[in-house]
């Protein structure tokens, strides 16, 4: 049995793949610390074992390169691709929510904002009431604000946090880290299940509030989704790197940020 199928049946049962927004998770993730291009072939070999056939990358990398997110490389008969400066700040400005270490303990100190828009890092209490982590708060002049402690939190108000959607999203992925529990992958499909596990946490991390562990109902499946993503991704991190092609694994370089990771 392929141990890595629940994973690409789960990620091709959500729909026609985007793979152009495939492709950017596997730059942020996976090529701009390691010199911050690749091969078009090592692209497809990877995107090949989660079924992604060779013509809808080309497709994507064409899409990608009239958008200015990629640029092209020839060597010889070789084709790399890199981000380009307008992608790396894109990709670096999202990497510091996609990979921001889980919290060691609860919030301290919360801002209760009262106002018409969702401010950053919102969560949605109320009609046009938010909670947002003091230590994550910036400026909020358009709505009314105040500092303080939680002393308490109901489940009628925790059961708000979690969008239907939301909570769908977070259960496909405790699914996909379960699948992974106790699994000997080669390098390659580590690199591939790494991929498909940020690829899906990228996309909660973008759509959705980050819900501490103490705002969640009680019926919440996984109630720290960021500390549950962190552990499968350290696990999978030494295997994976060595399909990327650097020594054994063990070691990966401090390079834009890789080692502080989660």
């Amino acid at each position: 049995m392929d141990p890595i199928e629940p994973l690409i049946n789960a990620f091709h049962a959500e729909g026609r793949p985007r793979v152009w927004s495939l492709v950017v998770t596997i730059f942020g993730d996976a090529v701009q610390h390691r010199g911050g291009r690749i091969a078009t072939l090592h692209l497809q070999e990877l995107l090949e074992r989660v079924g992604i056939e060779a013509g809808a990358l080309r497709t994507a990398l064409s899409r990608l390169t009239s958008d200015g997110w990629v640029q092209r490389d020839r060597e010889g008969r070789n084709s790399f691709y890199r981000l380009s400066k307008s992608g790396q700040a894109e990709i670096t400005q999202a990497a510091a929510d996609i990979y921001a270490a889980p919290r060691d303990g609860k919030v301290v100190q919360w801002v209760m904002a009262r106002g018409k828009a969702t401010p950053a890092k919102g969560i949605s209490v109320a009609p046009h009431l938010w909670l947002v982590p003091a230590d994550c708060a910036t400026e909020m002049p358009e709505h009314i604000c105040i500092t303080g402690t939680l002393t308490s939190f109901p489940e009628h108000a925790a059961e708000r946090v979690l969008t239907p959607d939301h909570r769908a999203a977070l259960n496909a992925l405790g699914a996909d880290i379960a699948a992974l529990d106790g699994l000997a992958l080669t390098p390659l499909d580590a690199m591939a299940a790494r991929m498909l596990l940020i690829h899906r946490w990228r996309r909660i991390v973008l759509r959705y509030p980050d819900v501490p562990a103490e705002l969640m109902p009680a019926d919440a499946e996984i109630p720290n989704p960021r500390k549950l993503v962190a552990d499968a991704y350290n696990a999978l991190v030494p295997t994976s790197e060595k399909w990327l092609g650097v020594g054994d694994g063990t070691t990966p370089p401090d390079s834009h940020g890789f080692s502080n990771r989660f």
